[in-house]
């Protein structure tokens, strides 16, 4: 029974793994660099509201250490593709990829609403894990080779390491609530 929760929790965690991990190249949706910022700008809000609702929830300090980290760096990269994207004039632009996101983000949501105590921690790392692997799939595989402008190429160039920190602790609080 166990399992099960924890295998729905991570297919409903990681539904936007689907969304970011086509076929092939060619499957990848077209995308303008204004629906890039969209999808960017998305991505990152929503691994802000998540650790809002971890440090809400959450009573384990390394938990809520990581939930901190979640919502400052990723602010600070919302603060710099929206300086990027003033800068170039762009405005973002929503799109299926960006709509899709968020509708995974409120089903994951209402999961981890659910959940309480260690069960809430375990959830919400897992749902990290998963979340930081579909977002650098995507990053990787369809926002950079679908962004036209090099500014804003370099700046989803530069936050994959980041993103492969973020996956890397998320995976570490993981290893550590399996041993439990």
């Amino acid at each position: 029974m166990k399992t099960l929760r924890t295998l729905r929790n991570l297919a409903l965690a990681g539904g936007c793994v689907i969304l970011f991990m086509p076929a092939t190249a060619q499957d990848n949706p077209k995308l303008s660099d204004e629906e890039v910022a969209s999808v960017a700008v998305t991505a990152n809000q929503i691994d802000i509201n998540q650790a809002r609702l971890a440090k809400e929830r959450s009573k384990n300090t390394q938990v809520l250490q990581f939930a901190e980290t979640m919502a400052n760096d990723h602010k600070a990269v919302i603060g710099q593709a929206s300086a990027l994207v003033k800068k170039l004039g762009v405005t973002p632009k929503d799109n299926a990829v960006s709509r899709q996101l968020l509708a995974d983000a409120a089903k994951t949501e209402k999961v981890l609403k659910t959940k309480k105590g260690k069960e809430f921690d375990k959830a919400y790392i897992d749902n990290e894990v998963a979340y930081h692997k579909a977002v650098i799939s995507a990053v990787k595989g369809l926002l950079i080779p679908e962004t036209e402008n090099q500014e804003l190429k370099d700046l989803l160039q530069n936050i994959l390491p980041a993103l492969d920190a973020h996956l890397q602790h998320a995976q570490m609080l993981q290893k550590q609530y399996a041993a439990k």
